[in-house]
């Protein structure tokens, strides 16, 4: 596997800039399918992880 982190926030800037999911990967040169599915399956979990409190025992 390669990673792919390091590209995330840079794929989200041209995909809210305009640009279809497709062409940002292809931009950021992410070819093989097992790497486009990272990006295109992520769900992001902190908003709303981040309003529950944490409790302490």
């Amino acid at each position: 596997g390669k990673p792919v982190a390091q590209d995330w926030e840079k794929y989200n800037e041209i995909v809210n800039n305009g640009k279809s999911p497709k062409d940002a990967l292809d931009e950021l040169g992410y070819n093989r399918a097992c790497c486009r599915r990272m990006f295109l399956s992520n769900v992001e979990l902190i908003d709303r992880i981040a309003k529950f409190k944490n409790f302490k025992k």
